[in-house]
């Protein structure tokens, strides 16, 4: 039989050739056992007579699946999420996934909307929703299984739920500040919906009660380079000798503005980021952040929604949420508090 060209074979033409049915076909190509081994023989080498090559796509439609994986973040120019989204990619791929990303632009009462519809397309979900209200994560939860939460933790929630414990990182930066000799701290945090942003203000209440002598000033910025630049006037009213920032991009920012107004850092005023970004240690004095791993968010979070999409693997195997500490790196954004 010669072989026709693929492009214009269709599943039909194979069960015609085969003097099968196209549910027939459509069963082989499945690699369901429900049809007969001489069957299958003749369908099988029906397709490799005529060349014919299934649609990827319609065989999964047919199969209720994907093979991609739906990961929101809140905004793309951020490296941070860019990272977790590389750990996601990276795991993922290896398991013969693809993935479907969508940023939904710092706007917090887009993320319900954008999760669930990113659901429906996707086998699973990644889900980076720091803003998300409350009642609305729990609607996303209910519907969106199987599901990942990065960064958030969820209480008495099955979900798996993996995070960068931003508590501890904050207090690795001021008990530091505090050795250093900083007595006035400024906290320049990010968006007050944000759950990281939390995390940090509730360690800041605890360090004020281990550091009684330091006092902790806090103002709400936001997540941004430009929120960093445009806090150097109230930074330098607020009278403090080192200033705290929400994550790197704000402490760029911030560092940028000094120097443009002649300030020196750290002689003047010390800086200290979060999350040590890649720019971190290229930027000019070179950034004291807190060093997180954010790739191994993406990575955990796959793990956690293979193990629920192949029922013969082991279930994930942490209970409750998967806390990931950092490390502080000092770099010359810091120094002794001026006398």
């Amino acid at each position: 039989m010669a072989a026709q060209s693929a492009q214009a074979v269709t599943i039909g033409d194979v069960a015609t050739a085969a003097g099968v049915s196209r549910a027939t076909v459509s069963r082989v190509l499945n690699g369901l056992a429900t049809v007969d081994r001489e069957i299958v023989a003749r369908v099988e080498r029906t397709i490799a007579e005529l060349g014919y090559r299934p649609s990827v796509t319609a065989r999964n439609l047919s199969l209720g699946r994907t093979n991609t994986i739906g990961v929101v973040v809140p905004d793309l120019s951020n490296p941070m999420f860019q990272a977790i989204l590389s750990g996601v990619t990276r795991a993922a791929g290896r398991d013969g996934k693809r993935i479907l990303v969508a940023d939904t632009g710092e706007q917090a009462d887009a993320e319900r909307e954008v999760a669930l519809e990113m659901r429906r397309a996707t086998d699973a979900l990644v889900l980076c929703a720091p803003r998300m209200a409350d009642d609305e994560l729990s609607e996303v939860l209910a519907q969106s299984s199987p599901v990942a939460i990065v960064n958030r933790a969820v209480a008495d929630s099955a979900i798996p739920q993996i995070a960068l414990d931003y508590a501890d990182a904050t207090a690795q930066v001021i008990d530091r500040l505090a050795t250093l000799g900083h007595r006035r701290v400024l906290y320049l945090g990010g968006p007050i919906a944000s759950a990281s942003n939390r995390l940090r203000v509730r360690a800041i209440t605890e360090a004020a009660i281990r550091h009684p002598d330091v006092s902790i000033e806090q103002m709400t910025v936001g997540p941004s380079l430009s929120d960093g630049t445009d806090a150097v006037e109230a930074a330098l009213a607020s009278g403090a000798s080192a200033v705290m920032a929400y994550n790197d991009l704000v402490a760029i920012g911030l560092i940028s503005g000094l120097r443009e107004r002649g300030v020196d850092v750290p002689e003047r005023i010390s800086v200290v980021g979060m999350d040590d970004i890649p720019f971190a240690r290229f930027a000019y004095p070179t950034l004291t952040s807190v060093a997180l791993p954010q790739d191994q968010l993406g990575e955990l979070a796959w793990r956690a929604l293979r193990a629920a999409l192949d029922p013969t693997l082991p279930p994930f195997e942490a209970d409750g949420t998967v806390w990931l500490r950092g490390q502080l790196q000092e770099r010359d954004s810091t120094g002794p508090a001026p006398h």
